[in-house]
């Protein structure tokens, strides 16, 4: 049997086949959302946010907007990643001996275990926004480490490996207003701590609108036989602001700044209640994804509205096969 996949045997992450007539190639939860208004007592909204496999189930750092209007990371667990129970608190960070060192604000969280190690990266306070990053091994104490990049910044995501020796960040560099530099870039490191080389990966625009102020890298990258596949989002502005969609793009396997394929269509754009209308309307964004590399079944967890947390699937080798046929001019 092919494996377009390069990772692990995960038969029990949350599917569902596609709709009898979809012709797209990605495909909505019919139960969403997994998460709505109020999940916890402390919260009002969690979505944005990130999860992956441990200890035979699954984890996940939230992004949690407390009932202050604060955005901050809780921690959750499940059996079948799609029922949560979510921590009453937020995530008590310690700096590297221990001591207490809290985040002023935290959002948008990804995860990712690199060598055995779990990282989070999240949208940090340093006089504005820029690139959190922090690690655990159990999930129960989170290591504070420092700022990989200067502000302004957001959508820190962190390659699952290492590529010729080094770690690899994708971010988006932007102001201290609301992001109006809205291209994707990418730093390497030999060690968590001093990033360098930053090469220009992909920029908004294209043939559409749909992308057309900003965009931005989502989910963990998949390494597939392809290249690596990035879900990212999109952002268009219509008359009633900002409407967020997600695509992906196919980056080269050992040079992924160089960008082999990319959506011209969105893969998924607003248009269900639960996305058109919350908080943030118009919004769907992508932040995690699991994976199982002999199904190649994917199943993609997104923010909806900036409200909720939701989920979408597809299968590898359609997805692949619809990005080739239905890329952008490069």
């Amino acid at each position: 049997m092919k494996k377009t996949i390069v990772g692990n045997e995960l038969p029990h992450i949350p599917w569902e086949n596609k709709p009898s007539g979809c012709l797209d190639p990605v495909w909505r939860y019919s139960r969403n959302p997994i998460l709505g208004w109020n999940p916890i007592p402390k919260a009002a909204r969690i979505y944005n946010s990130a999860v992956m496999p441990y200890e035979g189930a699954f984890v996940g750092v939230f992004r949690a907007d407390q009932k202050n209007g604060r955005a901050t990371l809780f921690y959750g667990k499940s059996k079948d990643a799609l029922t949560w129970e979510i921590g009453p608190d937020p995530i008590l960070w310690v700096d590297e001996n221990g001591k207490p060192n809290p985040t002023s604000y935290a959002y948008d969280p990804r995860l990712v275990q690199i060598e055995g190690t779990y990282y989070i990266v999240w949208c940090d306070d340093m006089h504005g926004a820029s690139i959190g990053l922090g690690t655990t091994s159990d999930f129960k104490t989170f290591v504070r480490l420092p700022n990989p990049l200067m502000p302004f910044n957001r959508n820190g995501v962190l390659f699952p490996r290492k590529v010729n020796g080094k770690y690899l960040l994708l971010s988006r560099p932007s102001d201290s207003g609301h992001t109006p530099f809205g291209d994707v870039f990418i730093s390497e490191s030999p060690d968590l701590i001093h990033w360098g080389k930053h090469k220009f990966v992909m920029g908004k625009g294209g043939q559409g609108w749909w992308q057309g102020v900003k965009v931005g890298a989502g989910p963990i990258p998949i390494e597939t036989t392809e290249g690596w596949l990035l879900f990212y989002h999109g952002v268009s502005t219509t008359c009633n602001g900002f409407v967020y969609s997600y695509g992906a793009v196919i980056l080269d396997i050992d040079h992924p700044a160089r960008v082999l394929y990319r959506t011209r269509d969105y893969l998924l754009t607003p248009e269900k209640p639960y996305e058109t209308t919350g908080f943030v309307p118009n919004v769907v964004f992508p932040c995690a994804n699991l994976y199982d590399a002999v199904t190649g079944r994917i199943a993609i967890y997104y923010g909806a509205a900036d409200t909720c947390t939701a989920l979408a699937f597809a299968q590898v080798d359609e997805l692949i096969d619809y990005i080739k046929k239905n890329s952008e001019s490069l």
